[in-house]
């Protein structure tokens, strides 16, 4: 569980690897935070699957977004193809790519996500397009 001494990390993952992520604020996620970081890129067709937190069905339902819930917390990992696997497993890689730093500030938790997205997706693989990020150069149409 998160409570509110916790920073809420929001990550939505199609099965292709693409990969949102985003710093919500301090405790649980709200509709209404899932609204300002999900809606605008999500599909009006995507199945939303998520954990079985209220806040995601209320999202979903004033969205018109299709969804589904796994209740993680009764044991329920998997259910046919609907599960929450590719979520858990990337916070898990997150988590432990993050514990080599000893703890950071909830202020630089972005900066830190977006070096663990470009990180775990291989997405940058040269020298150059590193240098670019890290001065915040992300052009899509780089062959790197």
């Amino acid at each position: 569980g998160i409570s509110r001494e916790h920073v809420c990390i929001l990550v939505a993952r199609d099965r292709t690897g693409g990969t949102i992520d985003c710093v919500t604020g301090r405790g649980k996620v709200t509709a209404a935070q899932l609204r300002r970081h999900l809606l605008p890129v999500l599909d009006r067709d995507v199945l939303l699957v998520t954990d079985a937190h209220p806040a995601y069905r209320t999202f979903a339902l004033e969205a018109g977004i299709s969804h589904e819930a796994v209740n993680v917390s009764s044991g329920e990992r998997v259910r046919g193809a609907v599960h929450v696997q590719n979520v858990n497993a990337y916070h898990r890689r997150f988590r432990q790519w993050l514990a080599r730093f000893n703890g950071v500030a909830s202020k630089y938790l972005p900066n830190y996500l977006g070096w663990q997205w470009a990180l775990d997706g291989r997405r940058i693989k040269t020298a150059e397009r590193l240098l670019s990020a890290a001065l915040g150069v992300f052009s899509r149409a780089s062959p790197h």
